[in-house]
């Protein structure tokens, strides 16, 4: 098994040196190397191979050594403080001392001379991103050191200051901080986080875009939690007893309702970190909910399709996609983890969101007439009833990702396409901005840009004369009328 340590090192000569060291010391291997003093001069990131057991013996090791000291709590962050110091000899001395005694580490210093006012009393002002080992210490010294300057607290944005000492703690703990998540998290994200800058830094992406996007898709998932949770709900009638109901959330997959008689089928149910809010939507619209037999679909194994299958009795889902729940929940590399560009946007969404793996004893195989073997972007594999409809099933080549299912009802027009098809022309302000985060930091939600194309020009093919309800994932269900020929 790879893991990857968040090492902290001394800005000297042989510090990572010393760090192989420990590690060839216990016959392990490198797989991966990442560090970048313009963003964080102590941080590197080792991903090393070994057992189990290697991995606990070194662990221990590292942290002796002194390489995983650093807290990992992110309690430590930087604070820009402004001195007016007096422009005479020695001065700056003597907040400097005060500095020191403290223990207080700076990571950031620069001054100017101000202008001699009407008194004739010159001053400089000291700028300095300052790293203490405690808010009380830090509290002390500000009260300290007033008592030789003027002091005041700055926003170190407006400076375009990155904290370069412990930059990945205190962003990983403001990511946290939006989704409330645990201590246990924290070190993960933070590798995580600094294995998408590596990524797309590969790809001549700024890391700093990157840190961004993160940010920002971070801050959106949490804005819609709770009462701001307002969703786009729409309701279609197929036949005299059966209808579908669209929830399209501001962030995360749609999750379609298809009520037949008096049976209820959930099609895809978005993220893990909107479960409250989902449970009230499905208590409003579904007449006995709590106490109801609970039966889903997921069209394919993403994050965002995914985050609530846990809630059902049974999940129906294609072969590869059974397949792809099951290594995720033997924690191996999902199907879309194994690309290299979308493994940490995925593992940052399902620590953000608080995805846990599907039961397996939950899930219920299609049984597959024919099997995908990539020779054709989609591939009829068998069908599904539920109701009234009467679905074929089609499985794409993994153009999006591998698994991916398309419901089609020849009978009552009606289609449920997965991501294959996405209605980016009918979404809400909201979606919009959520779906535009994804592609900056995974470089695009396809797997195959080029076979998703055509996975969607043959979705599109096998629709016969006359107007279609087709349902996407992501977007408002699209009218889609074929003409007679």
């Amino acid at each position: 098994m790879k893991k990857t340590y968040a090492t902290s090192v001394d800005d000297h000569v042989g510090a990572f040196l010393a760090a192989c060291r420990t590690i060839a010391g216990e016959g392990l291997n490198i797989t991966r190397v990442s560090y970048n003093k313009a963003i964080d001069e102590h941080a590197i990131f080792i991903e090393v191979e070994g057992t189990p057991e290697e991995h606990a013996t070194l662990e221990a090791k590292l942290a002796s050594g002194g390489f995983l000291n650093r807290a990992a709590d992110g309690s430590a962050a930087v604070v820009m403080l402004e001195f007016k110091i007096p422009d005479v000899p020695g001065a700056v001395v003597r907040v400097l001392e005060v500095v020191s005694r403290y223990d207080i580490n700076i990571v950031y210093m620069s001054s100017h001379q101000q202008p001699v006012p009407e008194d004739g009393l010159s001053y400089q002002d000291y700028r300095m991103g300052l790293l203490a080992p405690s808010d009380d210490a830090l509290a002390r010294f500000v009260d300290e050191v007033s008592g030789i300057c003027e002091v005041r607290r700055v926003d170190a944005g407006a400076e375009g200051i990155f904290d370069n000492t412990v930059f990945y703690d205190t962003f990983a703990s403001t990511l946290a901080g939006y989704m409330d998540i645990g201590q246990a998290q924290l070190d993960e994200l933070k590798i995580n986080v600094n294995l998408a800058m590596q990524t797309l830094a590969e790809q001549h992406l700024s890391p700093y875009r990157t840190f961004e996007t993160i940010d920002q898709f971070a801050e959106l998932l949490s804005r819609y939690r709770g009462r701001r949770f307002a969703p786009r709900i729409a309701t279609h009638q197929i036949t005299d007893d059966t209808e579908i109901t669209v929830i399209e959330p501001p962030a995360g997959s749609n999750t379609a309702i298809i009520r037949s008689g008096g049976d209820y089928l959930f099609v895809d149910t978005g993220y893990a970190c909107y479960q409250e809010e989902m449970l009230r939507l499905y208590r409003q619209l579904v007449p006995g909910w709590d106490t109801m037999a609970k039966h889903a679909f997921a069209t394919h194994a993403d994050v965002d399709h995914c985050g609530l299958l846990n809630l059902f009795d049974d999940v129906t889902m294609s072969p590869l996609t059974a397949e792809s729940l099951r290594l995720e929940a033997e924690e191996d590399t999902s199907f879309r983890e194994e690309n290299p560009l979308h493994r940490p946007y995925i593992r940052i969404c399902k620590i953000l969101t608080g995805y846990a793996p599907t039961r397996q004893d939950k899930i219920r195989i299609l049984p597959a007439e024919r099997v995908q073997d990539g020779s054709r972007p989609l591939v009829h594999t068998g069908t599904f009833a539920f109701g009234e409809l009467g679905f074929d099933v089609y499985e794409g080549a993994g153009g999006h990702l591998r698994g991916e299912s398309v419901l089609i009802d020849y009978e009552h027009h009606v289609v449920f396409t997965g991501d294959i098809y996405v209605n980016l022309h009918d979404m809400t302000p909201e979606q919009a901005e959520y779906n535009r985060a994804a592609p900056v930091l995974m470089t695009s939600v396809d797997t195959d840009r080029v076979l998703a194309a055509q996975e969607r020009q043959a979705l599109f093919a096998h629709l016969g004369r006359g107007t279609w309800f087709v349902f996407p994932a992501h977007g408002a269900m699209k009218t889609y009328v074929v003409a007679e020929q």
